[in-house]
């Protein structure tokens, strides 16, 4: 199951954004050999990667809402493109050639976690501060805890991403043996379906959902 709290929707409606969720749901799924070409496709789809994006900077109003600094922790998307930018986005499965092509393309961020390793409900919260979460550090695998009011995703065991879409845990992590999986896309005053529609025809699974949730 999947939720998002009212609260962050209030949030980004306070500094003038309505937020959207979609969730692509995937199972029988089979990841295999990445698709540079796939990557290149996308780059050139997205224009000048270095230019002003209205969706970024939409996220960047709400990270500020939530204490975020964007300039040091920008939005998964924002990062990707200024990776892309540079010409520093390798190819690596399947899976994350699909969604990280996407993201680019569309200026949207996308987060991909393993359904088997997520416990209860994963949902869209604004963090107490106590909640534990898995990530590696100088190379070290440490648990830390999210800033009071940060937005997060979370499960029934801890947090399973960061400042909304910043950076993903380690325990919920999409990897070479996942089979079932959910892409979760997330916009401020934009439409997602086309980009959630497009991912879900680059996947390789015997079923695939599309289910908004905000």
């Amino acid at each position: 199951m999947f939720a998002v709290a009212d609260d962050v929707l209030d949030l980004c409606r306070s500094v003038g954004h309505e937020a959207t969720v979609f969730a692509v749901l995937a199972d029988g799924l089979r990841n295999g050999p990445g698709d540079p070409d796939l990557l290149r496709d996308a780059v050139a789809a997205a224009g000048d990667l270095t230019a002003p994006h209205p969706h970024l900077e939409a996220w960047r109003d709400v990270y500020r809402a939530f204490g975020a600094k964007p300039q040091r922790t920008p939005c998964s998307a924002e990062a990707l493109r200024k990776r892309a930018a540079r010409g520093d986005v390798p190819s690596v499965n399947r899976l994350v050639d699909a969604y990280n092509a996407v993201s680019i393309r569309f200026a949207v961020p996308i987060g991909g976690e393993d359904r088997a390793a997520l416990a209860g409900t994963e949902r869209l919260i604004r963090a107490a501060g106590d909640e534990p979460f898995d990530t590696v550090k100088d190379g070290a695998p440490v648990v830390e805890s999210p800033e009071p009011g940060e937005v997060v995703w979370r499960d029934d065991v801890a947090v399973t991403c960061r400042r909304w879409n910043w950076r993903q845990g380690r325990r919920t992590a999409l990897t070479e043996a996942t089979t079932s999986a959910v892409f979760l896309l997330e916009g401020l005053d934009i439409d997602l379906r086309p980009a959630a529609e497009m991912l879900a025809g680059l996947l390789d699974a015997d079923t695939i959902r599309i289910d908004r949730l905000a």
